[in-house]
């Protein structure tokens, strides 16, 4: 049992070592930005983030249905 945790523990540190060695070794220091919405090349393929296309679309329908409502609204009021 003690074995396995002692592996574990020294796999997790090579890990780590290797993590801090990439960031010490590249020419930014920085990972490479894994978000889909800051992709170069995702955004020239026309790919975007789910979640921030979703809310877009969430807001366009939203203005859509308070026209239509004001319209509605209009309509009732003008009828009396």
């Amino acid at each position: 049992m003690i074995t396995v945790l002692l592996i574990t523990i020294i796999l997790l540190a090579i890990g780590f070592a290797g993590f801090a060695i990439t960031i010490l070794v590249k020419k930014n220091g920085k990972f490479p930005e894994l978000h889909i919405g800051n992709n170069k090349d995702l955004k020239k393929r026309g790919i975007g983030c789910a979640t921030s296309q979703d809310k877009i679309e969430q807001a366009k329908a939203k203005k859509s249905l308070q026209f239509k409502q004001l319209t509605l609204l209009e309509k009732e009021l003008k009828s009396l």
